[in-house]
């Protein structure tokens, strides 16, 4: 049964939702045993709590090439825009424990989906209820900003853009569709050409194109 599931962020899920007292509610998360994180689940399925967002998943080709970058520049802090189930923010967690990040979200249930891991003691996650097209973070305030399959969504691609930009220090990572495909929630179909427009003009001169097959990947570099 644990094989079937991504155990330590099921575990900080479970705790921060039950709020209970005792050993496994009070020792460190990297403390857990894998039983003990078992004895988390069986409380959790015991109260109803449903644990099938926090399945273990296989690592998507374009998760392993913003990972590999990312490892390359050794990020400091890290912003990621519509972190959703966590497809790459909890593969980037379990990458880089130390390196704090904040997922930013403007759906409230995945935004406390995501509130529950940190109070569970995933203890370098924040949490953000915030549209990145309004964002009112510092200027520069995260060293590394990463959407991906965000920017199809938003309806003021440029916004997005340029707000993303002006929040990080360094880079701006992002993936989108690269054909168009049945999502009715899709609203744009970028290009090379239009995301180059795109980045220029919010201020990134030096920008790679990667590609997966599917979807194209950006590393947009600020200065």
């Amino acid at each position: 049964m644990s094989e079937r599931y991504d155990l330590p962020f099921t575990a900080a899920y479970i705790r921060g939702t039950l709020r209970g007292r005792g050993p496994l509610y009070e020792k460190p998360l990297s403390a857990l045993s894998d039983a003990e994180c078992l004895a988390l689940m069986e409380a959790a399925r015991a109260e109803n709590v449903k644990l099938h967002h926090f399945k273990r998943f296989e690592e998507l080709p374009r998760v392993r090439t913003v990972l590999g970058f990312l490892r390359a520049v050794s990020p400091e802090s890290l912003l990621d825009v519509g972190s959703g189930r966590g497809v790459f923010l909890f593969p980037f967690l379990r990458q880089f424990p130390s390196v704090p990040v904040a997922s930013m979200e403007i759906s409230d249930s995945r935004a406390a989906l995501l509130d529950a891991v940190r109070l569970g003691g995933v203890d370098e996650l924040t949490v953000l209820r915030e549209n990145i097209c309004a964002c009112a973070e510092e200027d520069g305030a995260f060293d590394v900003v990463t959407m991906l399959e965000v920017l199809e969504h938003i309806p003021d691609a440029a916004a997005a853009v340029r707000s993303a930009v002006r929040l990080a220090r360094r880079f701006v990572v992002l993936t989108v569709p690269s054909k168009p495909d049945s999502n009715p929630e899709h609203i744009h179909l970028f290009s090379k050409d239009s995301l180059t427009a795109l980045f220029e003009a919010a201020g990134c001169q030096s920008l790679r194109f990667d590609g997966v097959p599917g979807h194209l990947v950006l590393f947009a570099k600020k200065g």
